[in-house]
This record gives C-alpha cells, structure tokens and sequence, in this order.
C-alpha cells in the first residue's frame, strides 16, 4: 500500500515471478483514468498485456459479462500460463477474480482496488463472484490473488457518493471486531471524510488487518469468518429487491447494520445507546439510513435464500455491544424481523 504506486505495477508483478502475458480488466469509468499507465508500467517491465473494459455498475456484474471476459481470454490467446490484473471497483474485483478462478480450472491473477470499499474489503481475503437475479453474490469461488497493490491516491476520483459508501465496511470492522477503532472512527470521521492522506492510511491499514487476521483464520468461511457479514444479510436484500445498482453496495451495508444492531438490542446482545451511536457515525458519513418499502415477508423470502442459510436455518450475524460478534440462528426470522421496526424511528433520523 502506497500513494501514487500504481504506475509501480509491473515491477511488482516482476518481483513475484507473475505470468508475462497479463490482462487487464478494468471498466468504462475507471479505465480511461488509469488503464493507460497501467499498462505502461507492465510493457515496459515487460509483460504482454491486453485489455478488457466491462460496463460499469452492479447490474454488469452477471453471467453475460462474464462470458464476455471469457471470449476476450480466449481471443487473445490466454492459456494457463496467462494472468489477470483487476483494475477497479469490488465489481470488476469479483469478476476478474471469479474468472481468474474458472479460466482453463484457474489462472494468477492481482488486484489494483481504485475504490475505497475494494481496498478495506473486496480486494482482500479471496472471495470472487457473479450475481443471480434470485441472489447477490450467488455464483463464486474462494480464490486468493497472488497480489494487491492498494493505491491511496486513487481514492482522489472517487464521486462522494462512493467515497462514502465504502467507509460502510471500514464501521463494520469496527462494530464487530475492534471497539477502540469504532472510537476512533467517530473521533476522526471529518477528516476521513476529507481524504486527509495520514488518516485514510490508517483507516485502510487498520481494516485490512482485521480482514487478514479474521480470514487467516476461516478462509472458505466455515467460522469465524461469517462475521464479515454483519450487515449484508440485510443489506444484500435491499440490493436485489431495489434492482442492482438503484443502491450501492455499502449504501445497502449501511442499512443492513442498522437492521443487525436493532435486533442485537432486541435479543439483548447491545444497548440502545450502542445503536444510536452506530446510526450516529453513519448519518455523520452522509448516508442515508431508509430502506426501501418492501413487505417484510419480500426481506425474509430474499435473505432465506443467502449463503449464510444452513439446513434451512438462517445465520445472521450481531454485534455484541460494540467491537464483538455473536451468530445467531434464527429459526422463525419472519417473527424476528417482523418485531424491528424497520421504516420507523431511528432508520430515518
């Protein structure tokens, strides 16, 4: 991790013996900013390298764009020895990765995460997928990078609005996993939120450590791990019913955390003071704490449905009291969340 070291590419992709003839996927948005020099860096370390831009969006991330990338691998003759940079969002991150994993039963591939929620989660700890129309995220694989190369000063192109949206997973390390960073995080949001370089480093080192320790532990999410899923059983709900792309990802997060603190309180795991402070920190960030009017029965239909269901029972993960976890199975969620009152109170202060 660095500032301004994505040019730096190809000598680090030299340094760890990856495969010479590279492709680059990137999209739309962020290749006209950086594939160039990207790819600079690799010819003149060396590689070969191509390009694929994909759409940009949520809504592209589907089997038809996978199989896209799939035709592009094949037309510029990739083999096994062959490897992928993702140059992008969490999106691109996921697809390129999942089709690092699939290509000819998997080929190298590297990240180069240019969005805040890529940097602090997607490009880091393996997981690689495409979505379903019945499901977010339904179609993956477990399947590490060779490589990340995290680029502060990208973060500078970021809109606000998805600037924003990742500092729903930095609060999420935070309200699980580590109370003294949630502490800090409230303390120090208005200079994240100005991109001070010295605390996005932090924030960043700070998530990506506890993302580390978490997956070196589970890494195909057979634990422990499923505790980075505070917030997205909810969250990923919102996503589908909405239609991909209507919220981002940690848009969506953001809520989903808000719905996972109020039933801790309900089952008496957190305090309401715990929860306003989390809804607190949020609207400090901007976001906007509402989710969309659907009947709660449509909410339950979808999250029954999510990679955390087991024997037909669904998983969700709390927060207990701020900076630790507890997984609860919920044997009658339509009861459950039926008593949280999702459209009233604190969801829209």
């Amino acid at each position: 991790m660095g500032y301004n070291i994505r040019n730096s590419i190809g000598k680090s992709l030299t340094a760890i013996d990856f495969p010479r003839h590279v492709v680059v996927v990137s999209n739309t948005t962020v290749a006209p900013l950086y594939a160039q020099r990207v790819m600079f860096s690799l010819s003149t370390a060396g590689f070969v390298a191509e390009l694929i831009e994909v759409a940009d969006g949520e809504n592209f991330k589907t089997a038809a764009t996978l199989n896209d990338i799939y035709t592009k691998l094949l037309e510029f003759g990739c083999d096994r020895s062959s490897g992928i940079v993702a140059l992008g969002g969490g999106v691109v991150g996921d697809m390129a990765g999942f089709a690092a994993a699939t290509f000819m039963r998997g080929i190298q591939f590297a990240q180069v995460p240019t969005t805040l929620l890529a940097q602090v989660d997607s490009s880091v700890g393996g997981k690689t997928a495409i979505n379903h129309p019945l499901g977010k995220n339904m179609i993956g694989a477990f399947y590490q990078p060779r490589y990340v190369l995290i680029d502060v000063a990208t973060l500078a192109t970021l809109t606000e609005r998805d600037f924003i949206a990742g500092l729903a997973e930095v609060i999420k390390y935070g309200m699980i996993y580590d109370g003294d960073f949630f502490s800090w995080l409230e303390e120090n949001i208005a200079v994240l939120l100005s991109q001070d370089r010295e605390a996005l480093v932090y924030a960043i080192t700070r998530s990506c450590q506890i993302k580390a320790q978490i997956v070196e532990q589970d890494e195909t999410e057979n634990s422990i791990r499923a505790i980075l899923n505070y917030g997205h059983t909810f969250g990923h709900a919102v996503e589908q019913l909405s239609g991909y792309g209507t919220f981002l990802h940690g848009e969506a997060v953001a809520i989903g955390m808000v719905v996972a603190a109020k039933l801790s309180c309900q089952l008496g795991r957190c305090s309401i003071d715990d929860v306003n402070r989390l809804i607190t920190l949020l609207c400090n960030c901007g976001f906007v704490l509402k989710p969309p009017r659907f009947e709660i029965d449509k909410y339950v239909a979808v999250m029954c449905r999510d990679k955390k269901v087991k024997d037909g029972v669904l998983n969700v993960v709390l927060n207990y009291g701020i900076g630790n976890y507890e997984i609860r199975s919920l044997s009658n969620p339509l009861k459950t969340f039926s008593q949280i009152e999702l459209y009233a109170g604190m969801l829209n202060k």
